[in-house]
């Protein structure tokens, strides 16, 4: 792993919705340094690159259950749009859109913690 980005950093960031490991978009944003809508531009731009499964659209009632437990989504509260949580082939395809040797980094980063989360 680099040094921009540490594993613990990254394992931190990850949850199980719907039963499958993903970043929840705004942590994945903090990770490549760049806001969230940034994120979710590239997403919105490139919709052939992110197919069913890449990304899950989280539902009012996952949000409010991101917000309760989790204390980083706190100003998810009030905001009327639902998260994106990118799973592990979401967060790999960001680096066909992102740009830059922080982007390439991080994507490695991220997907080697998904992997070795897979072998805890």
């Amino acid at each position: 792993m680099s040094n921009i980005v540490k594993f613990t950093d990254v394992t931190d960031k990850i949850i199980v919705i719907r039963g499958k490991r993903a970043i929840v978009d705004s942590d994945i944003a903090e990770l490549y340094g760049v806001e969230t809508k940034e994120i979710n531009q590239a997403v919105k731009n490139n919709p052939k690159k992110f197919p069913a499964g890449y990304i899950i659209e989280t539902t009012r009632e996952e949000k409010k259950e991101l917000v309760k437990n989790f204390d980083r989504f706190n100003k998810l509260k009030h905001s009327t749009v639902n998260p994106h949580a990118f799973t592990k082939k979401g967060s790999y395809m960001l680096a066909t859109v992102l740009t830059g040797d922080k982007a390439i980094e991080t994507t490695i980063d991220i997907i080697e913690s998904f992997d070795k989360l897979s072998e805890l």
